[in-house]
């Protein structure tokens, strides 16, 4: 009878079966490294946009900054702009204002007639000056009286005084502002 011996033909199989799980584990590696340089490769590529992105974004959040200081830039001058008409506006309103009393003042005051000082105590008002004649000072108060702005005028002192050889009249009015 024929023996065979079937040992070898178990350790041949182990033999071939090791290689087969040895080919395996090298295919698995292989793949296992093409899979990982693949996802590596995507991953440096979407690092590398992402870092792009950001660079785009850090660029336009500069332009932003510099947008956003001219802006506060002007926002700051139009509030200056807004209260420097918000007093002007104040002042056009303001009917007893020192400058609209002057300019009432200086309307109605005749020609001939010179200021040496005004002096205002509350609503009073105190004109020192000097007139070429009587008829003058006459004049400017009937001129302070029809003003709406000036009331109570009244004359304190007029005397005769010699300025540079000519006679004139100095003259002290009082009057009150009224407030409109």
């Amino acid at each position: 009878m024929i023996k065979i011996n079937l040992l070898l033909a178990r350790k041949d199989k182990k033999k071939v079966g090791i290689k087969k799980e040895i080919t395996i584990f090298v295919l698995a590696l292989l793949l296992l490294g093409i899979g990982l340089g693949g996802m590596h490769l995507k991953m440096a590529k979407e690092k590398e946009a992402k870092l792009k992105q950001i660079a785009v974004t850090q660029k336009e959040i500069a332009e932003h900054k510099s947008l956003t200081t001219e802006l506060n830039k002007a926002k700051e001058a139009q509030k200056t702009l807004q209260d420097k008409l918000n007093v002007i506006n104040a002042l056009k309103k303001e009917k007893s204002s020192p400058a609209k009393v002057l300019e009432e003042l200086s309307v109605q005051k005749p020609e001939r007639v010179h200021f040496e000082s005004l002096k205002k105590d509350g609503l009073r008002l105190g004109i020192e000056g000097v007139a070429l004649d009587d008829e003058t000072i006459a004049n400017f108060m009937t001129n302070l009286r029809n003003s709406k702005l000036f009331r109570n005028v009244d004359l304190i002192v007029s005397e005769q005084v010699e300025q540079r050889k000519l006679k004139l009249k100095k003259f002290t009015l009082s009057f009150e502002i009224v407030l409109m």
